[in-house]
């Protein structure tokens, strides 16, 4: 029997997630928007035909009822809204027993998911995605095989192909995510310890395939894993990877200029000022070195790149792809039975193997 899936938000990831799921055959896709036109063309291919079991609705992700009718005779809700929508959208969730995903990288929501969780008939697996999300899954991977574990980096980067402004970037995503990512303080562990070190700071010089990169602190893309290694990990952290000269610039407006308290302002100069693109890479670099079973320093790197492509007839963002495809993967996997089945799920609770070999997460490999 199909699972009943609701998809709050049909923009530039949720149409992807939607497009997916209705592709696959064995979902009964329900998308949700603010904007009844974004959601009534969610549920079209490229060709105009409507994909197989969905279905479009209006709905106010503000609004108590409004949600409550949208999940009403639902297997699982995907939030893909703005992420100070989720905590409401949780609580519907867990009042009436539906599973609960999303893709916040937003430290306060994710730990209130994590006290609504707490008893729930549902499962509530927050984080996925990219970073957090797939980059937690790798990570953990990567991590099994030490018996004491040193050292872990995590370096993500969603950029333009083609950059041809002073930033040297374009908007691929959520603009008020990625401005919160820039505002808020970052979780890490410094010699032992769970700490919170400043946005923007810890800047590095990295190379990807001959081409030269920096990386530096950016908040959430960590999701639950600083709290889960905690006293099992001497250093531990999450950076953006950006061209060269994007840091200094966003510390300008950030902090200089003081945008960091007027966000609002910030993403409305970004969305009138950069534009959009689909002609982009991710890039995903994992490190991890510790004392293997032979007593012997070693280290451990997962490095990939992941294009923009066509799928089923619609070109997609490689940031779209990642996204999307690693909250659908984690759906399939739970609906499976891979993942626990209630209570609150962490995306390093998500095997790799079988996460890297599912229809959705092939997009990875």
């Amino acid at each position: 029997m199909s699972k009943k899936v609701v998809v709050l938000g049909a923009g530039k990831v949720g149409r992807l997630v939607i497009s997916l799921l209705g592709n696959a055959g064995d979902y009964a896709v329900t998308a949700a928007d603010v904007d009844q036109a974004a959601a009534d063309a969610a549920i079209r291919r490229s060709d105009g035909s409507a994909l197989p079991g969905t279905s479009a609705c209006a709905v106010d992700f503000t609004d108590r009822a409004a949600i409550t009718d949208a999940l009403a005779g639902q297997d699982y809700v995907l939030s893909c809204a703005p992420f100070h929508c989720n905590v409401l959208i949780a609580e519907v969730a867990r009042e009436h027993g539906v599973h609960y995903l999303d893709l916040t990288e937003d430290v306060a929501t994710t730990k209130r998911v994590k006290q609504l969780s707490q008893g729930a008939a549902a499962a509530f697996i927050p984080q996925c995605g990219l970073a957090p999300g797939f980059i937690t899954i790798a990570a953990n991977h990567l991590a099994t095989d030490f018996t004491a574990l040193d050292t872990v980096k995590l370096r993500v980067g969603a950029l333009p192909m083609f950059p041809h402004n002073r930033l040297k970037y374009n908007l691929t995503w959520s603009t008020s995510g990625l401005i919160n990512e820039y505002a808020n303080p970052c979780e890490s562990v410094v010699d032992g310890q769970l700490t919170a070190v400043p946005p923007l700071e810890g800047l590095e010089r990295l190379s990807f395939d001959g081409q030269e990169f920096e990386a530096f602190n950016t908040s959430g893309g960590l999701g639950t894993l600083a709290e889960t290694w905690d006293g099992k990990v001497r250093n531990l952290d999450y950076k953006s990877i950006r061209y060269p000269g994007h840091r200094d610039l966003i510390a300008l407006l950030m902090e200089d200029l003081r945008f960091k308290d007027d966000q609002g302002d910030l993403a409305r100069i970004f969305e009138r000022s950069l534009p959009y693109t689909s002609q982009d890479v991710v890039l995903i670099f994992v490190t991890a070195s510790g004392t293997t079973p032979d007593g012997r320093l070693s280290q451990r790197s997962y490095a990939t790149k992941i294009y923009n492509k066509e799928i089923d007839g619609t070109h997609w963002g490689a940031i779209q792809i990642t996204t999307a495809a690693g909250l659908c993967g984690v759906l399939d996997l739970h609906v499976q039975g891979a993942l626990p089945a209630t209570g609150f799920v962490r995306q390093e609770d998500v095997p790799f193997s079988a996460f890297i070999a599912n229809r959705f997460g092939k997009h990875f490999a």
